[in-house]
């Protein structure tokens, strides 16, 4: 089972490397909130992701997710891959505690990668 685990774990890994570098020709993607006196629609949703996933509450943070992506912006492609590459960081106890699954968070990301037309290796 932690054989599986470590699999999963490199699987989500290479992916987002994958993405980050064939889409955003960066080694690493990240979001970063602007913090000016008008926070943007992005900038408030990955507050709010954050905030949830600090708190365990993964599933409300992915339905948050997938229920304001705009896939006519790569900024929100950033915000989910960062998203999941936090994730992916968590314990395998804290996903336990958050019930939710190494497969749930792969196979999130590859569902983000569809709605944007990035997921090519199927």
């Amino acid at each position: 089972m932690i054989y599986q685990q470590d699999w999963i774990i490199k699987q989500i890994e290479n992916m987002v490397q994958m993405i980050a570098k064939i889409i955003f020709k960066k080694d690493v993607v990240t979001y970063t909130v602007t913090y000016n006196e008008v926070n943007t629609g992005k900038d408030l949703l990955y507050t709010e992701l954050l905030e949830l996933l600090s708190s365990l509450k993964i599933n409300q943070a992915e339905n948050l997710l997938f229920n304001n992506i705009k896939t006519s912006d790569w900024d929100y492609l950033k915000i989910a891959m960062d998203f999941y590459t936090k994730l992916n960081k968590l314990s395998d106890e804290e996903l336990a505690e958050a019930d939710f699954s190494r497969e749930e968070i792969k196979n999130g990301l590859e569902e983000i990668l569809k709605m944007f037309g990035v997921l090519f290796w199927e």
